[in-house]
């Protein structure tokens, strides 16, 4: 299985090939630092499985994953994470990743994830396999932050963590302006009515780190 690593940190893509070079029929033959290059790389080299930490610089990791699945829907993509596998997990799924791991797994289960993905099933530990469990159930409602979009998500926990429009529009790349918009519509969606509403309900509701 020929695997591309997609992580801004240096030292986290070393590790994870340090880990992986020990494994039959696993190569990694590529590393990405941003979106860019992961799709430019997939668009000149043959490769069957990214590794992608959904929190690279600029574009949202989850926009990226939607951009391999129309670029290369052959790829499979297993998603990195350091947020809690509630937060983001399912959301991944939905857009086609072939698993969920938070950054804080052991090796063991980085390289357990990637050969039930090589087997051509989807990987979810045992934790998310039950908030599944539980989301599904017939007595639950969708929580508020269910309706974002998946950059509405990624502003709203940028502004819970405290987070200008300014600050917001500079890492996301886009106009504060539009920042404003996404704003606007995640107090709408969520019936919220500041941004202390919004950070309280993150702390209520176990969103941030």
């Amino acid at each position: 299985m020929k695997i591309l690593i997609a992580d801004d940190h240096p030292l986290i893509r070393e590790g994870f090939k340090k880990i992986l070079s020990r494994e039959v029929g696993l190569t990694v033959v590529g590393e990405a630092s941003n979106a860019g290059e992961v799709l430019s790389f997939l668009r000149n080299h043959p490769c069957d499985l990214v590794v992608l930490d959904i929190n690279m610089p600029g574009r949202s990791g989850l926009e990226v994953l939607e951009d391999i699945r129309r670029q290369n829907p052959e790829v499979k993509i297993l998603i990195l994470s350091i947020h809690p596998e509630s937060r983001f997990a399912i959301r991944a799924l939905k857009a086609g990743a072939a698993g969920y791991l938070t950054k804080d797994s052991a090796p063991e289960e980085l390289v357990a994830a990637i050969r039930k993905i090589q087997e051509g099933r989807k990987y979810i530990s045992p934790n998310l396999a039950e908030h599944i469990a539980y989301s599904i159930g017939p007595e639950q409602a969708m929580n508020p932050h269910d309706r974002l979009s998946n950059r509405e998500m990624e502003v709203f926990l940028k502004i819970a963590a405290g987070k200008t429009i300014q600050e917001i529009a500079q890492e996301l790349n886009l106009s504060a302006s539009t920042i404003n918009t996404y704003r606007n519509r995640i107090l709408e969606k969520m019936g919220l009515k500041s941004n202390a509403e919004i950070i309280h309900y993150a702390l209520r509701n176990h969103l941030l780190d």
